[in-house]
């Protein structure tokens, strides 16, 4: 079964730093792009960052600089570093990813259950 699992979420001060990770798993034939997303509590969901396939980035304008996201295809995960972390910054972060399972051989994406990221004051 094809899935994806984050891990490293937890509670953090204001200015502290946090790691995410995020890992496909089952029988993945490619591996595509790969993102992170939050969602905050009566907020919609938004980019944090993005990595194509090609390798090229894009990061939310409200994470720009402090946050870097990294892709290791040979392993099938991405890694989201959180720096200089902000009260604003909390919310439930979701790994999205393009995947091809071998059953199928059609690609989708798929999402996380997500972990919660909280930063205090």
């Amino acid at each position: 079964q094809v899935q994806l699992v984050e891990s490293g979420g937890g509670l953090v001060q204001a200015g502290g730093s946090l790691g995410l990770s995020c890992a496909a798993s089952g029988s993945v034939v490619r591996l595509g792009a790969m993102g992170w997303y939050r969602q905050a509590p009566g907020k919609q969901r938004e980019l944090v960052a993005h990595a194509s396939s090609s390798g090229r980035t894009n990061y939310g304008d409200s994470v720009k600089g402090r946050f870097t996201i990294s892709v290791d295809y040979v392993e099938k995960a991405a890694y989201l570093q959180m720096n200089g972390l902000k009260p604003e910054d909390t919310a439930v972060y979701y790994c999205n990813a393009v995947l091809t399972p071998v059953a199928s051989e059609v690609p989708r994406e798929y999402w996380g259950p997500g972990t919660q990221v909280t930063v205090s004051s």
